[in-house]
């Protein structure tokens, strides 16, 4: 059993990292265009629920350098429309720029997203593979809870969420990234047939600065 003292501490700084990152993004006017260069694999960026691409602009700024173009989806905004509607806006928008071989870089709600790119739609066969850094791949029991539309969706009995855990031939094509401990998905983001990593640490939002997550990015994209 995880010392609870443990876990509170990682949801202390697990909150500080999001209010941070946050933060950062509302400031930061960096134009989504100068990552466009590079030669290596094209990158797609999918963030969760109440975030905008910049948010995860730690990841994106390592892949750019490495010499991989990174692409955000700038119409997601905020990342609150249905799974359906959101995957629907990346499709369109692998193929409006004629992107094959991607990646997709995805976090929490936006591995939803990604996952539902690869299996359905004319952009599937456009993605290669997909690193989902905390998803909530069978949902979270919290959502039950919730009364907010765009949060409400996670219901481990919601439509797109049975429909997509159904869906298992493009499993093995995906890494699922997730700590030991996540105050959100409290069931864990592991997804059958997949690389499923645990790291060693908790969190839904500090995650994301792992080591482990920019290597297990680098070993699919390069």
């Amino acid at each position: 059993m995880t010392n609870p003292f443990r876990v509170l501490g990682w949801w202390i700084r697990d909150y500080a990292y999001a209010l941070y990152w946050q933060a950062r993004a509302e400031i930061t006017r960096v134009d989504p265009n100068s990552f466009l260069t590079g030669h290596l694999t094209p990158i797609v960026v999918i963030p969760g629920v109440y975030e905008t691409w910049r948010f995860l602009l730690p990841l994106i700024s390592v892949m750019h350098e490495r010499g991989h173009p990174v692409h955000v989806i700038a119409p997601l905004k905020w990342n609150n429309r249905p799974v359906s509607n959101a995957a629907q806006l990346v499709t369109d928008y692998l193929v409006d720029h004629d992107l094959d071989g991607v990646v997709l870089v995805t976090h929490s709600k936006g591995g939803l997203v990604g996952k539902y790119v690869m299996t359905l739609g004319t952009g599937a066969a456009r993605v290669t593979s997909m690193l989902a850094v905390a998803a909530p791949f069978g949902g979270s029991s919290y959502a039950r809870f919730v009364f907010v539309p765009s949060l409400r969706i996670f219901r481990p009995t919601d439509a797109t969420i049975v429909a997509l855990s159904e869906q298992r031939d493009v499993n093995a094509r995906i890494v699922s990234v997730y700590g030991q401990f996540d105050p959100h998905i409290p069931g864990g983001s592991s997804l059958p047939g997949a690389k499923n990593v645990e790291l060693d640490t908790g969190g839904h939002f500090r995650v994301l600065a792992h080591p482990r997550v920019i290597a297990e990015l680098a070993a699919l994209a390069e």
